[in-house]
């Protein structure tokens, strides 16, 4: 096997560790076989034994110590100390339990050889798909993620698989292809062209939707993020031109024509505002002004139930981000997730800290071309670390619209239900009817005018809806902003003191809104 340059480059760093006597070395990946020809090339170059073990195998040369891991330790702590690394799968099941007489032992004796085989040449190795360690050897190794396979990686893998006659793509083709693989195991991609070549015999353009189609299936089966598939432009979104300029100001920001101009890879923005006014429809539309992957992230699905599951889910949630990129990740309703933890109000034993220490952490330092989507209702819980600059480059905030952009949501939504007859309804009138309405709400007074209009007639003998079922419809609904005054106004307080971008054009109610935090005691009216 030619190892690709990122495989080379751990090659490289293993290397270094064994010459430098790491006694115990944990790496985690998705698949054993590219992990362990790693390891063999490894031992090849600098003359080692490998020798691996697993609990229903034993020994790969001997086949003993089946079904005991202390037993396994003990060959290695008896082992002459030649030079030899010592391969130990899947051990995270007897590892991340709390300590009791079934893995005490073990984990005892893990320890004693961390500190014995640093004076040797031996070295042992754990594989495992999670990172599931007890804090009492936490300290005793050194922790290496095995990537997913990177476009080198791919572009070669399929080479290796399909015969260059039955490779039926253009060179933009075959740039697709590798790109849908980003993300997906060795073997996922191995299955995906070969169920394509036994089904026609080739691999052709139309084969990149299967491809797309199983990256989808692996990612609903983490469990943390999904893939998404959007449609939806910046026409789709009415108003918030503020926010749709930076945007488009940033469209090409991850070309490689950027990169030779100097423009770092953007990292990302968090959009912060009243619920209901477009801000989960924001995220999905940036992926698609900018043809990137969408990958939208519950921050809730990272906590786990066992000890140290919900940092392995942040590392696994982190590691295919990575391999897919460049991509977007959408954080969503990330305020449910982290809100009032520096308040010490978490209630699990400091693991929300935790996760969010290394998820702001990989935040501040990441350099793959990740562009992050974050969105919070309450901003105002969210820890103000969170907020800094260097997080993101901008949080902006989306107010209620405003009378211009309710029109211009009525349009959107209108266009695209009955474009033949847009100009039939009274969007003016609509807009000055749904004054405190967000968005979302502006959306469902449609829908009620249309259920209004269909159930009104007989089946065959339906009318069309009309702007007087929308006002009727408008009417009868009581927006948000009359039901949670208190908590909208002030939301748009923290908008004014914190400095967040307004995402609309509506300079004049911003200028508002910082004279009102002058003057305690004013309700806040805005519209």
């Amino acid at each position: 096997m030619v190892a690709t340059r990122s495989q080379q480059e751990i090659i490289e760093q293993l290397d270094l560790m064994l010459r430098a006597r790491y006694p115990l070395i944990y790496l985690v990946g998705v698949e054993e076989e590219p992990i362990e020809d790693v390891l063999l090339q490894v031992c090849q170059q600098s003359e080692r034994e490998l020798r691996c073990w697993d609990i229903v195998r034993g020994w790969d040369d001997t086949g003993a110590d089946k079904g005991s891991a202390i037993a396994a330790l003990g060959r290695i702590a008896k082992a002459p100390s030649n030079p030899a690394v010592y391969v130990l799968r899947d051990l995270h099941p007897i590892l991340k339990f709390p300590l009791q007489a079934t893995n005490a032992p073990i984990v005892r004796e893990i320890k004693n050889l961390a500190r014995d085989l640093k004076r040797s040449r031996k070295t042992l190795v754990l594989i495992s798909h999670s990172l599931d360690v007890p804090q009492e050897i936490i300290e005793e190794m050194t922790v290496i993620d095995f990537p997913l396979p990177d476009i080198e990686e791919i572009d070669a893998l399929i080479a290796q698989i399909v015969l260059p006659e039955k490779l039926k793509l253009s060179q933009l083709g075959r740039e697709q292809l590798v790109k849908a693989c980003q993300g997906l195991s060795r073997a996922r991609i191995r299955r995906v062209i070969a169920k394509a070549i036994a089904a026609k015999q080739q691999i052709s353009e139309q084969d990149i939707d299967s491809v797309l189609e199983a990256k989808r299936q692996a990612i609903r089966q983490t469990g943390i993020l999904e893939f998404f598939t959007t449609q939806e432009s910046l026409k789709s979104v009415g108003g918030l031109d503020n926010l749709k300029k930076w945007v488009q100001m940033r469209q090409d920001s991850f070309t490689e024509e950027a990169r030779r101009y100097g423009i770092p890879n953007p990292k990302g923005v968090l959009l912060a505002g009243i619920q209901g006014t477009g801000k989960s429809l924001s995220a999905k539309t940036i992926a698609h002004e900018w043809r990137l992957p969408l990958l939208r992230l519950d921050a809730g699905r990272l906590f786990g139930g066992l000890v140290g599951e919900s940092e392995s889910r942040v590392r696994q949630m982190i590691r295919i981000v990575e391999a897919i990129a460049p991509c977007v990740l959408w954080m969503d309703e990330i305020d449910k997730a982290f809100g009032n933890i520096n308040a010490g109000m978490d209630g699990d034993s400091g693991t929300s800290r935790r996760v969010f220490g290394s998820l702001i952490t990989w935040m501040q330092e990441k350099t793959s071309p990740v562009f992050i989507v974050a969105t919070a209702n309450n901003v105002q819980i969210l820890p103000a670390e969170l907020l800094r600059k260097g997080r993101f480059d901008e949080i902006f905030f989306l107010n209620l619209p405003t009378e211009p952009e309710r029109r211009e949501i009525f349009r959107v939504h209108l266009q695209r239900l009955r474009s033949s007859r847009l100009r039939e309804f009274d969007l003016a009138l609509l807009a000055r009817q749904t004054q405190q309405f967000s968005g979302v709400e502006i959306e469902q007074t449609i829908v009620d005018g249309m259920q209004r209009a269909f159930s009104q007639g007989s089946p065959g003998n339906r009318r069309d809806f009309t702007t007087e079922d929308i006002v009727q419809a408008i009417e009868e609904t009581v927006p948000l902003a009359a039901i949670a005054r208190d908590q909208i106004d002030a939301l748009k307080q923290w908008a004014a003191n914190s400095g967040a971008r307004p995402a609309s054009q509506d300079i004049q109610l911003i200028e508002e809104l910082r004279t009102i935090t002058r003057q305690r005691g004013i309700d806040l009216e805005l519209d």
